[in-house]
């Protein structure tokens, strides 16, 4: 199966983006699926307008990809804008796109419900998702529960690009789903989030995991007292690490009385350190030759640009678009 989906690359990556999305493209990449993972570069530009800060995340979360685990041998990794012709699909699906579809988007009536100055970008910002997922022939994408009206929204615009054009030009992607994925807590119990500054970085010193960690919001019970696990953010955030056995041994000590919220933070701050340990030596190692990070983009780009001609040709075909090249 092909599997797609993209990281926008707004901030440094923290543990909720670790368990949410890039735990399960590892997976998948290891179960053999082909796979196009690409940094959604262009979708930043809705609302980031730092240029400067822009190109340093990208390589950021280029860096860290890699640190983690996408092999590019097994997977396709590239930045979205090294494909111009998703820019080109966008135009030709939205011509095809219903007004109405679009003012159903219920992510964008939640960012401008957030704050977020509105722009056509943004309010367009379905489309450009569905280029980027129909361009490649994707079979499933990896998405949270809060997407899975987008991949709706691409199934909509593919069938119905198809039925304009009386042409079968797209494969119809279903989303990928992991149901046991939950809500990762950030250090004041909200969804970790960057526009809430809210994080634990993965690629921190061990120092400052643990300072982070001693940030965690927790109520006032005191030490002596007996506590319940399943209220703690603390434990929520444990359990993502520690294996059921030793997470089950925590709960117990909880219960039990004489165990504080600051032996937990200590724990945690240990468990997360343990477990990048590995992928932030190789962040630093990278870190250091940034022309390897970019070739391997380099080389992303030009296998994800063949694929994506090729859709594109029969797209051009079936519009009647001609191109003299």
């Amino acid at each position: 199966m092909r599997v797609l989906s993209g990281i926008q690359p707004s901030g440094r990556l923290h543990i909720g983006n670790y368990f949410g999305a890039i735990r399960q493209y590892l997976k998948l990449q290891d179960e053999g699926h082909e796979c196009f993972y690409f940094i959604a570069n262009y979708h930043a530009l809705t609302s980031l307008r730092d240029s400067q800060e822009l190109r340093q995340i990208t390589l950021h979360v280029a860096t860290a990809y890699l640190a983690l685990g996408i092999d590019p041998a097994r997977s396709v990794f590239f930045a979205q804008s090294d494909v111009p012709q998703v820019t080109e699909l966008c135009w030709l699906l939205n011509c095809v796109c219903p007004m109405s579809l679009m003012e159903k988007a219920t992510s964008y009536k939640d960012k401008i419900a957030k704050g977020l100055a509105p722009n056509l970008g943004l309010f367009d910002y379905p489309v450009l998702q569905a280029a980027d997922i129909l361009i490649y022939d994707s079979n499933l994408v990896p998405v949270g529960a809060d997407q899975k009206q987008h991949i709706e929204m691409t199934r909509d615009l593919a069938g119905r690009f198809n039925r304009e054009y009386q042409a079968d030009v797209f494969v119809l992607p279903d989303p990928y789903i992991v149901p046991e994925v939950a809500v990762v807590p950030g250090i004041d119990g909200q969804k970790m989030s960057k526009s809430y500054n809210n994080t634990i970085e993965i690629f921190q010193t061990d120092k400052q995991t643990k300072k982070r960690c001693s940030q965690i919001v927790t109520d006032s019970t005191p030490l002596e007292a007996p506590k319940e696990p399943a209220q703690c953010n603390v434990y929520s955030l444990i359990r993502l690490f520690a294996s059921a056995q030793k997470a089950e041994e925590i709960a117990a000590s909880y219960r039990a009385g004489g165990y504080g919220y600051g032996h937990a933070k200590a724990a945690l701050g240990e468990m997360i350190n343990e477990h990048f340990a590995s992928a932030r030596e190789r962040y630093a190692a990278l870190e250091k030759d940034p022309d390897t990070v970019r070739d391997v983009l380099r080389q992303g780009g030009q296998r994800a640009r063949e694929v994506a001609e090729k859709t594109m040709e029969r797209v051009r075909s079936a519009c009647g678009i001609v191109t003299h090249r």
